[in-house]
């Protein structure tokens, strides 16, 4: 029964993500906004309800550190993963707006969200902070939107005259299947690990966290697959301003208590979820895409750091020498990946002029 829930979960998953892109998509040219718009907002919120949940869940429930860590591990997978993975199936092109505006204020957001952690603990006052730019940042999105008056892209979705109300039911309908979906596949997946006898600490650290996110998961293939790659990318840039925003701020807004970042998040988990938001810039800087070589990359990063990150939890013998490999072999290699970018975008850029 278990494995049946689990397959169950699987296919409204993919029925789900194939309603909303589609839905989102025609949603766009029926408002006059850009799939770009739409993919950082309607998009983007609505595949981050599992992550609201399980937050605002938790900080209610008084489990204040697990709020902050399933926002951090989300925007950490969100990135490395989901991009990685989408980048992989097809190289993505990465919008104008993309580079000079909304990658930067993810990784502003993300930084305001590092320094009011930095003392371990998040106010309700910082909460309120974070919750007050959502607003501001979405109001800014779709004024933007509409001053721009921009198209929706592909002609099949251009060319189809659908009432905007069927759009919304189409919106509403996949965000419902995906969160549901999302929810039997992480309870089986997790019943699962148990019977094999994979630890609590393993299952919190790998399926959880990464359940949560399946959802942006799904979104961000299915519109690769469609040819919506605005919405593929814009989908997880909002989805990490999203989740530092509203489900870490309307989080802190509803516990009992400031939020706590443990040794571990203030240290290790919420400066790789900067840095990797970082490394999102100069790679979309160059030829304005992410090639299938800087995908492959992602995915080995996130692979390097959940297996590190489980490691550091189960306090196994190689530690010491795995610290070593990460620190000295792929950190450097990293760089020497991004440096090289930068200057080969540099010589085709002298070379067209």
């Amino acid at each position: 029964m278990t494995w049946a829930i689990l397959a169950a979960g699987l296919i409204l998953l993919i029925v789900g993500a194939e309603i909303l892109v589609k839905g989102a998509a025609r949603l766009a040219a029926s408002m006059g906004m850009p799939a770009l718009v739409i993919g950082l907002t309607v998009v983007a919120f609505g595949t981050s309800a599992p992550e609201l949940a399980v937050s605002v869940k938790s900080a209610w429930s008084g489990e204040t550190e697990l709020a902050i860590a399933n926002v951090v591990g989300s925007n950490i997978f969100n990135i490395l993963f989901i991009l990685g993975l989408a980048a992989l199936v097809s190289p993505l092109m990465v919008s104008r707006q993309l580079i000079r505006q909304d990658v930067p204020i993810m990784i502003l957001v993300c930084a305001v969200a590092a320094l009011m952690a930095w003392n371990g603990t998040l106010a309700v006052w910082e909460a309120g902070t974070l919750f007050a730019g959502l607003v501001v940042y979405t109001v800014f999105l779709f004024v933007q939107g509409r001053r721009n008056n921009g198209v929706a892209q592909g002609e099949e979705v251009a060319q189809e005259t659908v009432p905007t109300w069927r759009n919304l039911v189409l919106v509403l309908a996949g965000l419902a299947l995906l969160v549901m979906g999302s929810r039997w596949l992480v309870e089986s997946a997790v019943a699962i690990a148990s019977s094999l006898g994979v630890s609590e600490a393993v299952i919190g650290l790998t399926i959880v966290a990464a359940g949560t996110s399946l959802p942006e998961v799904m979104t961000s293939i299915m519109a690769t697959v469609r040819g919506q790659r605005d919405i593929a990318i814009g989908n997880v840039v909002g989805s990490n301003v999203f989740n530092v925003l509203c489900v870490l701020g309307l989080s802190g807004l509803v516990s009992p208590e400031p939020l706590v970042a443990g040794s571990q998040l203030a240290t290790l988990d919420i400066p790789v979820m900067v840095g990797v938001a970082m490394l999102c810039l100069p790679l979309f800087f160059t030829g304005a895409s992410l090639t299938r070589f800087e995908g492959a990359l992602f995915l080995v990063l996130y692979v390097s750091y959940v297996w590190y990150t489980v490691a550091l939890t189960l306090g196994v013998s190689y530690l010491l020498m795995m610290q070593t490999v990460l620190i000295y072999g792929l950190v450097p290699l990293v760089l020497i990946v991004v440096a090289g970018c930068l200057v080969r975008d540099l010589r085709e850029r002298r070379a067209a002029r």
